[in-house]
């Protein structure tokens, strides 16, 4: 039970911590947009053909620091910088709520890609959320060279820091805000 609370404390921290883009400073959004650079040169070190997804895709959006956690119940949030054809575009908010075996918690960029402006544009309406049967790519060297668009969208992710144990259903939801 104690260690139940100390999750809970860890994860109200973190969502205070997390607070979404929309309608912080600009200093705020300034630091979300640098991290997302940051993010993109990352990805594409990790994995130099990733730079051909990023050059091609109509779309992409760069989550740099999403932070998950969980016992039981978890969630994981995350501000990211929208892109269409390589233009920053708007900012979006990532959220996430899962049930199921899970416990620790983690820090992770992930990249959406989008294939066609159609896509794009229902993540811009914030019509956009991934179900439990999504599934996404961890970046390693050639990772990209084998993955293909799903429903016109292909998923990303590359671990930070921290340890978690899953085996639970979820989603995650995402916002837009224009700039």
């Amino acid at each position: 039970m104690k260690n139940l609370k100390i999750i809970w404390i860890l994860v109200i921290a973190f969502a205070i911590n997390v607070t979404p883009t929309f309608g912080q400073s600009t200093a705020r959004k300034n630091k979300v947009i640098a991290d997302s650079h940051t993010a993109k040169a990352e990805f594409i070190k990790s994995d130099p053909l990733m730079k051909g997804l990023f050059e091609k895709a109509a779309g992409y959006v760069i989550f740099p620091n999403v932070g998950k956690a969980g016992f039981g119940i978890g969630g994981a949030a995350g501000n990211g910088v929208v892109y269409e054809h390589n233009t920053m575009v708007g900012m979006a908010k990532l959220s996430q709520l899962s049930i199921g075996f899970q416990a620790g918690g983690q820090v992770y960029r992930e990249v959406i890609f989008f294939e066609t402006k159609a896509e794009l544009a229902r993540f811009k309406e914030s019509r956009f959320e991934f179900s439990a049967q999504a599934s996404a790519v961890a970046v390693t060297e050639g990772a990209s060279a084998n993955v293909k668009y799903t429903n016109g969208v292909m998923v990303f992710t590359m671990q930070k820091g921290g340890l978690m144990y899953e085996a639970s259903i979820g989603g995650q939801k995402f916002k837009f805000n224009r700039l």
